[in-house]
């Protein structure tokens, strides 16, 4: 580090367990002969189980960096405000999705948690960072018609000093993550920074690793921690035992007496099995009965150590909380694979060295006129 001539002090709003910056300092730390690095300055989320996974895995030297509080205090003079924070010179955050999930009931900026996103552009007028990373569920683009994500974009392209961005729908699978998950992905660089970000080169779009590859290379000891099994009744068993691997309740034929009676939607990860020949399917923090991921020789729900692989966080990183917590906490992560390939084409732009790259798939457009909040608010 004593080499390195630009040190980015990190910042992360709505934090989590810690899954991005798990991904990007570990990139920061396989870049050894780039001099720009990353260290961890700070980070807050409101979730107290995900804050205390965070400490022990991401700073456990420094737990006071990490900040448990709604981040709607920032307006105030508490420890959300900037003056408590300290200074960030790189800004990430993944915004709640409730609102903009295809999962959910889709309200955009008209929820309860879309609006959230403006205390990322708070902060960005706040810090001024360098550059920031912004994720989301696919979804946000087609919220509240296509008009919550173009005001976003809007609003953080003329943030702080200005930025220019690029948006890109990342599909995981395609950066060695092994589980198909698609996320929007926003890259920030200062204007005044004369670089242009580039979308890097996905590195296994033709040979995506396989939820067998993920779940048996290594083998899993009985005693790795977050490995305790859920406990399955007869019935649920009985069901998963009539489902072929890759297929879920609506598509197994099963007996009359094992099928669901469900009105209106059927999801489609509903006692779902694994295929283990191919990326698993999203792993997510939500859901009730038959949402939990199934393993494809064994009638039961994957452990959340199991889960955690999906999401390819290492097996040291030890998540926090009851089981149910640290189900959450694993499938709102960023997956941390994915972190590292974008912060390390983040690095690499900032160094001047070149990498490959592929044409952002989002036109994240040019500096426009405002949106007026009017257009998406309710009267």
């Amino acid at each position: 580090m004593a080499d390195c001539q630009v040190v980015f002090r990190f910042g992360e709003l709505f934090s989590g367990a810690g899954g991005l910056s798990c991904g990007a300092l570990g990139a920061a730390a396989n870049l050894a002969a780039v001099h720009h690095q990353l260290v961890h300055a700070w980070a807050a989320d409101y979730d107290p189980w995900a804050c205390a996974t965070y400490r022990r895995n991401i700073c456990p030297s420094t737990p006071e960096t990490v900040i448990c509080d709604d981040v709607r205090r920032m307006d105030g003079e508490g420890r959300l405000s900037p003056e408590a924070l300290g200074p960030a010179d790189a800004l990430a955050f993944g915004f709640p999705c409730n609102d903009f999930s295809v999962v959910g009931e889709r309200r955009g900026i008209h929820g309860e948690f879309g609006p959230l996103y403006t205390y990322c552009v708070k902060a960005l007028n706040r810090f001024r960072p360098r550059f920031f990373i912004a994720e989301n569920v696919g979804g946000i683009r087609s919220a509240n018609d296509g008009r919550a994500f173009a005001r976003i974009l809007s609003e953080l392209r003329q943030a702080g000093d200005g930025y220019r961005l690029t948006a890109h729908l990342y599909r995981a699978e395609q950066y060695g993550v092994p589980q198909a998950r698609a996320r929007v992905i926003i890259v920030g660089i200062a204007r005044d920074a004369g670089r242009v970000f580039h979308v890097p080169a996905p590195t296994t779009a033709d040979c995506p690793p396989t939820a067998r590859e993920a779940l048996e290379i290594p083998p899993l000891p009985d005693d790795a921690p977050n490995h305790e099994r859920a406990a399955q009744s007869v019935r649920v068993i009985e069901r998963l035992r009539h489902i072929r691997p890759g297929e879920n309740a609506w598509t197994a034929d099963l007996p009359p007496d094992l099928r669901l009676n469900v009105k209106g939607a059927r999801l489609s990860q509903i006692y779902r099995r694994l295929d283990p020949d191919r990326p698993a399917y999203t792993v997510t923090g939500s859901g009730g009965g038959g949402t939990h991921v199934y393993h494809w020789a064994q009638p039961r729900a994957l452990t959340n150590r199991e889960r955690a692989r999906l999401q390819t966080f290492p097996d040291d990183f030890v998540f926090l909380g009851p089981r149910e917590a640290v189900r959450r906490q694993i499938g709102m992560a960023v997956p941390p694979r994915l972190a590292a390939a974008v912060v390390s084409a983040i690095l690499r732009t900032f160094a001047d060295i070149p990498y490959p790259s592929v044409p952002a798939n989002i036109d994240a457009g040019p500096p426009g006129p405002q949106l007026p909040l009017s257009d998406l608010l309710p009267s």
